[in-house]
């Protein structure tokens, strides 16, 4: 997975990892930062000050995370399905999203919390009102002990029932490459919901397994 950041995206850039993220794999992964020939099972690790996503191996995971002034952070791969979260339509809406998919995180580096969307163009920023923010937080004991800039609060208020996950921030990115490269026209036709539920299929059967410790399983 090449390198990722809100920048390029939000400029309506389309990084090769939203790319790589919707596509079936064909040639050996290596790692980004020392070159060497990745497992299909492998971590992510953030650059916080880029928001960045690297592809790494287990050494180089071991020399740049976990020690003070590290460059990076692992990923973790805790997915939690929050049943017992509720939303409220007036809160939803205080949240200024303007669809029903948005994912939220701690940014370490900004001192405040972000509020994302996916769009065609790639991922995009919201405004985000503090005091509502605030108040759904405190509302679950799960959103409480997210983890800053590597994992985050995904909504999907898209069908009748809607979905909170506790998710690890490169799947969010994923979700943004599944929009990006499936929209078609002016209202992303069916194609691209149906790779949207498929997403959150997927997600909703891996929160009911163990995690495992910031490794990434690619298709």
């Amino acid at each position: 997975m090449n390198e990722i950041s809100h920048e390029a995206v939000d400029r309506g850039g389309m990084p090769s990892v939203l790319r790589r993220f919707s596509r079936h794999r064909v040639a050996t992964e290596r790692c980004e930062l020392c070159n060497a020939a990745l497992a299909q099972l492998h971590p992510h690790l953030l650059k916080p000050e880029k928001r960045r996503i690297v592809c790494a191996c287990e050494a180089c995971t071991l020399l740049f995370c976990g020690r003070p002034g590290a460059s990076y952070l692992r990923i973790p791969r805790r997915i939690q399905l929050l049943s017992n979260l509720q939303m409220s339509p007036m809160q939803w809406d205080a949240l200024m999203v303007p669809i029903n998919l948005a994912f939220f995180y701690r940014d370490s580096t900004a001192d405040r919390t972000i509020a994302m969307y996916p769009s065609p163009a790639g991922a995009t920023e919201s405004l985000l009102s503090l005091e509502s923010w605030e108040e759904i937080r405190t509302q679950d004991p799960v959103l409480q002990t997210m983890e800053a800039d590597v994992e985050a609060l995904l909504v999907n208020r898209v069908s009748a029932n809607p979905e909170y996950f506790l998710a690890p921030i490169d799947e969010c990115f994923r979700l943004v490459g599944i929009l990006r490269m499936n929209w078609k026209g002016l209202s992303g036709g069916t194609e691209v919901w149906g790779h949207i539920q498929g997403f959150f299929n997927d997600l909703r059967l891996r929160s009911s397994q163990p995690a495992t410790r910031g490794e990434v399983m690619h298709a």
